[in-house]
């Protein structure tokens, strides 16, 4: 059995509700959202966003995608942009040192809805790692009311029910609105991902693997399934924690990101930090983001070891927790190639810095001497 099903009870204790043998649909990437024009008014660019409309002679530009906060002293609400574009920009009507910025996007309002605009409100833009792309005084369209995305079904096979899990399939209406965890295991039973699963039941039937074995049609899978292109990352992870160095190194972006979210997991129990000594990174492979945080929680973790997988996180790790403080020594090894790279091309979160220089000034702000070779 490679999956669990758990839920946690009323006293918030995990109970297991069923064992399954394998699974479908659980790697899916999303319904994108519907294209929308929005209008980020009275803005002051920042970062990816100021270097966009300061292009001469260029009125588009790719944003990549990120996300919209909006708040003010009472309520935070935020909505996810996917494949932002800078359609046209110009002098603001409110202030001529301010832009007005014309952005076609996918509008995912999941995290908006409660919004309401009932005074002053401070709108962010913020794109790829969390960067901050500059504020503005308002967005024409992003207050409008929106579908959710549809549910994408996922198929339990070969489950072993427990008695918990049969009584919800007697009444399934009740878990309509409820949510539990799909455990994955690897091969020696240590749990891998638990991503959230809706509970309400579209059918169940005997199993292809016959006894009394079911399969059950759960009919939202969740909306944070792995991408297809982790599939070949769980089944690496499915061996066991990796033991030997750049495993990751053959994946794309998502890949790599998809590896990163394992290590977490399989992060090592919390022992006392550890300071001192040097560490080597290897960064032949580092040619994006997810691979420079890949090779970072290898050099300072080990293989298949986590240290962040953005700058904010690993600014967090480097506080403490995760095995090891400054000061020690970091040496960068083949560091030309992160800087010619696109991870080189990534603003940082004051947008003056390329990623890679803002990684190297958060190791030094912490006290680690980093020497890039």
């Amino acid at each position: 059995m490679k999956y669990l099903l758990v839920r946690e009870d009323d006293e918030g204790e995990e109970e297991l509700w069923g064992r399954c043998a394998n699974v479908e649909g659980l790697f899916v990437d999303p319904v994108p959202p519907p294209r929308e024009v929005l209008t980020f008014r009275g803005c002051t660019p920042a970062g990816p966003l100021r270097e966009a409309v300061s292009r001469p002679g260029e009125t588009t530009a790719l944003l990549g995608n990120g996300y919209v906060e909006a708040s003010d002293d009472t309520q935070v609400g935020w909505w996810e942009l996917v494949d932002a574009v800078v359609l046209a920009h110009h002098p603001s009507r409110y202030d001529p040192s301010l832009v007005d910025v014309l952005v076609g996007a996918g509008v995912n309002g999941a995290g908006g809805g409660g919004f309401t605009r009932s005074g002053p409100s401070r709108f962010e833009l913020f794109l790829g790692n969390n960067v901050s792309a500059g504020q503005c005084l308002r967005v024409d369209g992003l207050l409008a009311s929106r579908q959710a995305p549809a549910k994408i079904p996922m198929e339990l096979i070969g489950c072993e029910p427990t008695e918990r899990l049969l009584s919800a399939l007697r009444g399934p209406r009740k878990w309509e609105r409820d949510w539990a965890e799909l455990w994955a295991l690897d091969r020696t039973g240590q749990v891998m991902a638990h991503p959230a699963v809706g509970l309400g039941i579209d059918g169940a039937r005997p199993s292809v693997f016959g006894g009394t074995l079911i399969d059950i049609t759960l009919t939202d899978g969740g909306a944070n399934r792995p991408s297809p292109a982790a599939r070949p990352v769980w089944e690496s992870w499915y061996q066991g924690v990796p033991t030997v160095p750049n495993q990751w190194a053959p994946y794309s972006s998502q890949g790599r990101s998809a590896w990163l979210r394992l290590a977490l997991q399989a992060r090592r129990p919390r022992r006392p930090d550890l300071s001192g000594g040097v560490h080597h990174l290897d960064g032949r492979f580092v040619t994006d983001v997810p691979g420079l945080h890949c090779a970072m929680g290898e050099a300072l973790a080990g293989p298949g070891g986590y240290f962040g997988w953005g700058w904010d996180a690993f600014r967090d790790c480097l506080c403490g927790g995760f095995g090891l403080t400054a000061p020690f020594t970091l040496v960068w090894h083949d560091a030309d190639i992160a800087r010619q790279a696109p991870a080189a091309a990534v603003f940082a979160s004051d947008g003056l810095l390329s990623y890679v220089e803002e990684i190297v000034q958060i190791l030094e702000d912490a006290g680690v001497t980093v020497v890039l070779a």
